[in-house]
């Protein structure tokens, strides 16, 4: 860049080289700037067109919205958001012109998703649904708001899925036992879902566990990070929100359990991840698992909301169960739960009766 005063005229010029979005390198030049104030705005104003053009397709426009999202979230975070995009959205947005994607081209896009079935006639969750469509409502808000998009064509399309499936998918004491007895004889297997089953933590606060992190004269765990495998690499970060920092109380089971298993590992160290395993690992095990024990196949994070939904069996408050799961509000426990607690009617309804008075 560059400003320059005509002697002559006593106006400003500016001079600029600036890459577009493509990657073509640009030369503009511009004269009869009164001020060099006003020469510098128009050269912040010409390169920030030059490289976020609406005109741009989508799937240009991405690489711009991810390189922004790269330097403000955590890699784990950015690398599923890329992941979900490169599936589901580019395929179908990414040679359209931004500005020229209309709510019908939503309305298209959703209804392929919402008809799609697998090779066993399953759709797609409800839950799935709507975290894609969140994704795209998330990335034209993002346009609207830093490169002035007239509107956000989703809102007027709506929406699509469910934030919360209507049948949540978790295994009762019994189906956890019959699993357990599966994966008995691999000790690193029968700690890892153990641990999960008792204490409802993520999967990858599990796989950042260290033997630091576990105090087995109180009891308790310390849950201060996750793990996630990136392009080859491990990657250790704090864990997804403020209070899933948290120490969580464990069954003297677990504690049994873990001491095992840590007394089995070859010179472990404090710091030493105590699970040296990817997701990729808990799924393989967990199909394994189920085959052999005939157990009705759920996903592993599934094995979250059975601690949940075991906890509220047990009759424990949604605040309780909030700060056990590090939800960040005890709304998303509710929401999340919720279904769980009708059962639990007619129980409050018997206790009240006692105290109702008589005549």
């Amino acid at each position: 860049m560059s400003v320059t005063k005509d002697g002559k005229t006593g106006k400003w010029m500016s001079q600029i080289r600036v890459k577009d979005w493509t990657g073509k390198e640009i030369h503009k030049k511009k004269r009869g700037f009164p001020t060099k104030k006003e020469a510098l705005q128009w050269e912040r104003d010409y390169i920030s067109q030059a490289t976020g053009s609406l005109g741009m397709t989508f799937q240009d426009f991405i690489e711009l919205y991810m390189r922004d999202m790269s330097q403000r979230l955590k890699a784990s975070t950015v690398a599923n958001k890329r992941f979900l995009i490169d599936l589901k959205v580019t395929p179908f947005f990414g040679k359209m012109p931004l500005n020229e994607i209309k709510p019908t081209d939503v309305r298209r896009w959703q209804n392929q998703l919402t008809s799609y079935r697998d090779e066993n006639g399953q759709p797609y969750s409800q839950t799935y649904l709507k975290t894609i469509n969140n994704q795209l409502t998330a990335i034209f808000n993002y346009a609207v708001k830093y490169y002035s998009l007239k509107e956000n064509p989703c809102h007027k399309a709506g929406s699509m899925g469910k934030k919360n499936a209507e049948e949540m998918q978790f295994w009762t004491k019994d189906e956890f036992a019959t699993f357990l007895e599966a994966v008995m004889d691999k000790p690193a297997s029968y700690a890892i879902f153990m641990t999960l089953y008792y204490t409802g933590m993520r999967e990858g606060e599990l796989l950042a566990l260290t033997p630091a992190d576990i105090d087995l004269e109180k009891s308790t765990i310390r849950i201060n990070k996750s793990y996630q495998r990136l392009s080859g690499k491990d990657v250790v970060t704090s864990p997804k929100t403020p209070k899933s920092n948290r120490v969580i109380t464990i069954p003297e089971g677990l504690c049994n359990c873990l001491r095992s298993y840590m007394e089995q590992c070859y010179e472990l160290q404090p710091d030493d991840r105590l699970f040296p395993y990817t997701k990729s690992f808990l799924y393989h095990e967990m199909e394994n698992g189920c085959k052999a024990s005939g157990v009705k196949r759920i996903r592993v994070h599934d094995i979250r909301h059975s601690h949940a939904s075991l906890l509220v069996e047990m009759g424990f408050s949604p605040l309780l169960i909030a700060e056990r799961l590090g939800h960040e509000r005890v709304q998303t426990t509710m929401e999340t739960y919720s279904h769980l607690y009708p059962n639990k009617q007619t129980e409050v309804a018997r206790q009240l009766d006692g105290l109702m008075p008589e005549g």
